[in-house]
């Protein structure tokens, strides 16, 4: 069995979530040859309760598995939930009477939007949206650093992100983008209505056309030499900052 990389959720903490609350998801687990511990036991014990295989390897193999990232000697071979589209999102949002939203524009390192839906998701963002194109989407890295939050937040990924924007605007979401040094402090601003923060890439920040779709642009304040922050840094500032508002 040769998973897809989406398929695969590596790493003790992500694994042992998705076994303990949706072991029907689970297609196979996969387990460092040689290594027996008491959280071992318990995904070996949980297998046999649910009825899904456990194949124990050698470490090499759980490296091509994962691409060479650290699993800790745990992989398991997962069914993915299709992803939300822009549809899918519709229907969450006529679901929601004030809905919190988060918009990465363009985040290209795993270890980033993993950062951020994990942020999110202890925000309680209800849904993170990502452009299809030039954005990384939830792969196996992106699950590792989210420790199962990838599963917990609605992750949409759109066609076009300027027309989402206007989607949004038609349903009187109220769209604040990041820009560094540009705009209103990020404390002055009300962020207790219907709300979506829009955070650009690591590389060029806010792409035009999206900052066109913002209703308003805003930074964060800093003092010192730094002008700008990591963006899974600058999600936990603005959306427990939104958070503290709401």
């Amino acid at each position: 069995m040769k998973p897809d990389n989406d398929n695969v959720v590596f790493g003790m903490h992500a694994v042992t979530r998705i076994v303990r609350e949706e072991p029907a998801r689970v297609r196979a687990l996969f387990l460092q040859a040689g290594r027996e511990d008491t959280a071992v036991t318990r995904l070996t014990e949980a297998a046999a309760q649910h009825g899904f295989p456990v194949e124990t390897v050698p470490r090499q193999r759980l490296d091509q598995l994962c691409g060479g990232a650290r699993h800790q000697g745990v992989v398991a071979y997962i069914d993915t939930a299709p992803p939300m589209d822009e549809r899918g999102l519709e229907q969450l949002l006529d679901g929601i009477d004030s809905p919190f939203l988060l918009v990465l524009d363009g985040v290209q390192d795993p270890h980033n939007l993993g950062a951020c839906l994990r942020t999110a998701a202890a925000a309680g963002v209800h849904a993170v949206i990502v452009p299809r194109d030039r954005a990384v989407g939830v792969t196996a890295a992106v699950r590792k650093v989210a420790s199962g939050a990838a599963d917990r937040v609605p992750v949409a990924r759109v066609t076009n992100l300027a027309r989402t924007l206007r989607g949004l605007a038609r349903r009187d979401i109220w769209c604040y983008g990041a820009a560094a040094g540009e705009g209103r402090c990020l404390y002055d601003l009300d962020l207790r209505g219907p709300l979506c923060l829009v955070l650009g890439g690591e590389a060029r920040g806010l792409r035009r056309l999206t900052r066109e779709h913002c209703d308003e642009l805003f930074h964060i304040p800093m003092t010192g030499e730094v002008e700008s922050l990591n963006v899974s840094v600058a999600a936990g500032v603005c959306l427990f900052e939104a958070l503290r508002q709401r």
